[in-house]
């Protein structure tokens, strides 16, 4: 691969740069909508930065600014891994596949790439926050002299990073798999706020910074924030130490730019394997039994098999599934590792998993019609609600079981793992049951395009399905939740609330059958204004 006439592998870096600066230009003449946003977002980006920056200098002289500083430079490198995982087409030069027709070499490709990609806002960002890290730590011009070299190769660092795991996942990245984890992004985020939120009331309540020493005394030698680490280091006086930092992130350095070079290498150079042979692959997966072997036989596994698929393949789906299984073992557990939860938070669990079952035909949108065609009587549709049913216990169960556990482990509460465990198949089963029904009386369509849930005009049936639905659930669970309300407050009830699992399970199990055994015939009779409903947008 030979470097294109006419342009110097020393002139490609201004060429690439004025690439990346008329990309930017360009789109933000797109709409007015565009400029607004990029302003907005570049303002907030700067204010934020700005406060970073004035709260790390205040930080200066404290005893622990340099475990704050290290931890955010290892947050900012994580930052920089994981985003272009998420938000691929934020940055058009992410994509190398776009020159792969373009006679380059890899590494001045490279080299113009990482130049490039030092424009920006992320990047602005990124150099405040390491500029007020090594102003926290820096005593000394032997301190401020390492300085000047460890930001920017902390900056690198961080660049590079991200473009060896963008050049790493451009095949995964421009797939539907690619695009699932754009959905799930939003996910991530609530749960890492979740997560920051935890770990600031803990930092609080257990003797302050000092709490972060034991992780920076680690991160001092991790990549980039070694880098700051070194600064820190020489204003001790610890010379030899510093340089051992500033060599593991030179060397993260190197060996993250040839990583790239490879991955580029690899993609300029090599067919697309997903269009290689892809019959091949395709026919065994459609003659592979798989998990139809675990499966009943007849309409049934074929109706949960269906359902599983689409929990794992459609990117709509798999979203809702995942952030209800993040939020059903986040709220109880993070409760009581605060010591402010109670065993009876794990029937969270259960609750966000039962939302599933509304709105069960939405999910297909306009494929239902094949559904439809298939449905000729009430018992069908009664097999084919048993179906989906069963393919939502088989995740939601054992998921459950295993969050009521964890969470009682936590809080050392045994005596109540029979209760709790009752309570939540019991609140489970009415919601399958009233999920059930209310999907033959309010469905509404789920848009494939975008991040909207609901199709324009079908709000308010969304409201009614979901809300109504737990309303009713909440109230066909009471017999549970007084009977358990009673053992727990009776002189002797304590010998009995064992009691609650075998006929929390069962109530749960006769609930179900019923609520199926009743949406059947409304699916049976409903099914073109159904079919009608779930077809929109």
């Amino acid at each position: 691969m030979t470097t294109a006439p006419g342009v110097s592998a020393t002139s490609l870096t201004p060429v690439v740069i004025r690439l990346k600066l008329s990309l930017l230009r360009n789109g933000l003449r797109q709409s007015g909508g565009r400029r607004a946003a990029y302003i907005a977002s570049v303002v907030v980006a700067l204010l934020f930065a700005a406060l970073q920056l004035l709260g790390l200098i205040a930080l200066r002289g404290d005893a622990h600014a340099a475990s704050v500083a290290l931890l955010l430079t290892a947050v900012l490198a994580l930052g920089w891994a994981v985003m272009p995982l998420f938000f691929p087409s934020g940055d058009e030069t992410l994509d190398p596949t776009r020159l792969v027709m373009l006679p380059l070499r890899p590494e001045p490709l490279v080299r113009a790439l990482l130049a490039a990609s030092l424009v920006g806002i992320g990047p602005l960002f990124t150099l405040c926050l390491l500029t007020g890290s090594v102003i926290s730590v820096a005593h000394g011009a032997a301190a401020w002299v390492t300085a000047v070299l460890a930001v920017p190769l902390a900056l690198l660092v961080c660049v590079a990073l991200a473009r060896a795991v963008a050049a790493a996942n451009i095949r995964l990245l421009s797939s539907r798999k690619g695009r699932d984890l754009a959905v799930l992004s939003g996910l991530v985020i609530a749960v890492g706020a979740q997560v920051v939120n935890f770990g600031l009331q803990r930092l609080g309540s257990s003797g302050g910074l000092a709490a972060l020493d034991p992780a920076g005394d680690v991160l001092r030698w991790v990549p980039p924030a070694s880098a700051v680490g070194a600064v820190g280091s020489v204003s001790d006086g610890s010379y030899a130490t510093a340089a051992v930092q500033l060599a593991l992130s030179g060397a993260a350095l190197a060996g993250l730019l040839a990583l790239w070079s490879r991955h580029l290498t690899r993609l300029m150079t090599s067919p697309d394997g997903s269009t290689l042979q892809a019959a091949e692959p395709a026919a065994r997966e459609r003659t592979s039994p798989g998990l139809a072997r675990l499966l009943p036989a007849g309409r049934t596994g074929t109706v949960m098999e269906r359902s599983l698929r689409y929990v794992w393949r459609d990117p709509k789906t798999k979203a809702a599934w995942v952030t209800s299984l993040a939020i059903g073992l986040i709220v109880p557990v993070f409760n009581a590792l605060q010591g402010t939860g109670s065993a009876y938070f794990a029937c969270f669990a259960a609750g966000m998993l039962g939302i599933q079952m509304y709105n069960q035909f939405g999910q297909d949108t306009s494929a239902f019609w094949i559904v439809a065609m298939t449905v000729s009587s009430t018992r069908d549709a009664y097999v084919e609600l048993r179906g989906r049913a069963l393919a939502l216990l088989l995740i939601t169960l054992p998921y459950a079981t295993l969050v009521t556990v964890l969470t009682t482990a936590l809080l050392g509460a045994w005596r109540q793992l029979p209760e709790v465990l009752g309570l939540s198949f019991a609140l489970l089963g009415a919601m399958l049951a009233t999920g059930a029904w209310s999907s033959a009386r309010f469905p509404y369509s789920i848009p494939q395009e975008g991040y909207k849930n609901v199709a324009p005009g079908q709000a308010g049936l969304a409201w009614i399905a979901i809300f109504g639905g737990m309303v009713s659930a909440a109230l066909l669970s009471a017999p549970v939740i007084a009977l358990t309300i009673w053992l727990n407050v009776s002189a002797d009830g304590d010998r009995w609330t064992w009691l609650l699992l075998p006929l929390g399970a069962g109530y749960g199990t006769l609930i179900t059958l019923l609520g199926l055994r009743l949406a059947a015939p409304r699916t049976a009779r409903r099914l073109p204004e159904i079919l009608a409903a779930v077809s929109k947008g």
